[in-house]
């Protein structure tokens, strides 16, 4: 049995005090060992040219599509006015809204004559990992850096360009941390209306959280995905299958870029938590819902709202009975 501490004292180096129990249970053995810091290593520097570095970003769909036509409005600003640098796969499931989904590819075709996109469509129930999956296996025109993304992300030009610099085929695959905003009804709660999307963007502790237990958001090339054998298609229903991709790497040879970006946002929607679920996943859902729908104090405000309304009547009350 062990345990400790360790610290990086910044100008001299990381210091581990180490505890491990002795056998009779009174006596610890007390380890302290001293990583300086070494001079500075220089191991190369290069010029990285990602001019022609196309991304794959491939969004598994099924209904939703209010929130698709958003997400095709931002696509449009970023990737085809912007970046110019990208093709776009739908994997669509089932037959509601299909039709309302290739109108909209087809309109924003049309208007800025991007043909660069994929739509696959599968007859059957949504599955998050085997809608990338399909995703990435539809490129057939050799190597190509993939972004797994979600309907309601919000993405940056520079997330694109992070996207290119920081996945490396046969190296590197990244994950980036996403920005999650909660739910603007509450953060905004003392306007009329909540701001339009793009004011709603900022990284503040009231508006958003660090999601860093989320791994869906992810940049990877189509061979490393391939090699390392893609999502675990077990997995059903709510959860799962892109933690198990993230620790497959993490055990495996390539390094695993994770770090938080700002170009990257979880926009809110109404979470529903489905009785098929199995407990743990339930659980699972529940926590996520009350973790994405408004920070510690404001969820604190609503669940205080009868003591805080009780005292304003109180207060009015004193006052009106002063005045007479």
């Amino acid at each position: 049995y062990s345990s400790g501490y360790y610290r990086t004292e910044r100008d001299k180096g990381t210091q581990y005090e180490l505890f491990y129990k002795k056998m009779d249970g009174m006596e610890y053995r007390h380890v302290t060992l001293f990583r300086p810091f070494g001079p500075l290593m220089k191991v190369k520097s290069e010029t990285v040219d990602i001019s022609r570095s196309i991304i794959n970003i491939i969004v598994p769909l099924a209904g939703r599509t209010e929130a698709f036509a958003q997400f095709m409005q931002n696509f449009r600003d970023v990737c085809i006015h912007q970046d110019k640098r990208v093709h776009l796969t739908v994997v669509y499931f089932g037959q509601d809204g299909l039709s309302e989904v290739k109108s909209i590819l087809e309109s924003v075709a049309r208007e800025t004559d991007f043909h660069n996109y994929t739509l696959v469509s599968l007859n059957e129930e949504f599955n998050r990992g085997r809608g990338l999956d399909m995703g990435a296996r539809a490129w057939e025109k050799g190597e190509v850096l993939m972004f797994f993304c979600d309907v309601d992300v919000y993405f940056t030009a520079e997330f694109l360009n992070s996207c290119r610099l920081n996945a490396e085929p046969g190296k590197k695959v990244f994950y980036p941390v996403v920005f999650s905003l909660y739910n603007p009804a509450i953060v905004y709660a003392n306007q009329d209306i909540p701001p339009p999307v793009e004011q709603q963007l900022v990284h503040k502790k009231d508006s958003g959280f660090w999601r860093d237990f989320g791994f869906g958001m992810t940049c990877q090339y189509q061979t490393d995905f391939l090699t390392v054998g893609g999502f675990d298609l077990e997995v059903k229903g709510w959860g799962g299958e892109d933690v198990h991709l993230y620790r497959k790497y993490l055990h495996g040879e390539l390094m695993v870029v994770r770090t938080p970006v700002p170009g990257l946002f979880h926009l809110w929607h109404e979470k529903h938590c489905a009785d098929e679920l199995t407990p743990e996943q339930y659980r699972m859902c529940i926590q996520s819902k009350a973790m994405n729908e408004a920070s510690h104090s404001h969820l604190g405000m609503l669940v205080f709202r009868d003591e805080i309304e009780a005292h304003l009547r109180k207060q009015a009350y004193r006052t009106n009975s002063e005045a007479v």
